[in-house]
């Protein structure tokens, strides 16, 4: 089953519709109490990072369910005005926003990088973006997943310590304490966020 689309922005527009194909997906798959809860609470996630982004940004949201797998899908454009880049990256550089100090600020910051940036800065988040081997040239199609977010983190944390940082900020997180996986996958300025949940 695959729920309506909803478009919607980051200033706001239809995400209520969004949280109410959540609601409505929960009913049609008799989900049970906690269960409604976390897939609400997921969307709730992913209107939480449209709504962090500067400017006017849109965007589509659906769910699909499958049994008892269920997939949230967010899918944006990606490209910003180099003015509303410029948002963004002095929000998560001053501090005063403390969505970008977040695993999903930094997500969101990560998918609405400039393709012509150098990558250091986003190897720095330790988010995984791939590079090419020549020239470190940012590579405009790539995916990325929690898990093997999740197991670098595990593995640098007791040596690096913005690993160990890392780490902490993604046990905070509520898609890393619900979701079973998130992926997010990028082909030219089209980006799409997936996350998935098995609700038995």
């Amino acid at each position: 089953m695959i729920s309506d689309i909803i478009a919607i922005t980051s200033s706001g527009e239809n995400m209520g519709a969004a949280l109410e194909v959540a609601r409505r997906t929960a009913a049609y798959g008799d989900l049970v109490p906690k269960n409604a809860l976390h897939l609400r609470l997921l969307a709730e996630e992913m209107m939480g990072l449209m709504r962090s982004i500067a400017g006017e940004v849109k965007g589509k949201f659906w769910i699909e369910a499958d049994d008892d797998d269920y997939r949230l899908h967010l899918k944006v454009d990606a490209a910003l005005s180099k003015e509303k880049r410029q948002e963004l990256l002095a929000a998560s550089t001053s501090g005063k926003n403390e969505a970008t100090r977040s695993f999903m600020g930094k997500l969101r910051d990560f998918i609405f990088r400039d393709v012509d940036d150098e990558i250091a800065a986003y190897d720095k988040n330790l988010l995984g973006r791939g590079v090419a081997s020549d020239d470190a040239k940012p590579v405009t199609d790539w995916e990325w997943s929690l898990t093997r977010y999740h197991d670098t983190l595990a593995t640098m944390k007791k040596e690096n310590p913005e690993a160990a940082e890392a780490w902490d900020e993604l046990e905070k997180s509520v898609v890393n304490n619900v979701a079973d996986e998130v992926k997010i996958s990028i082909k030219g300025f089209e980006a799409e966020m997936t996350i998935i949940k098995k609700l038995a």
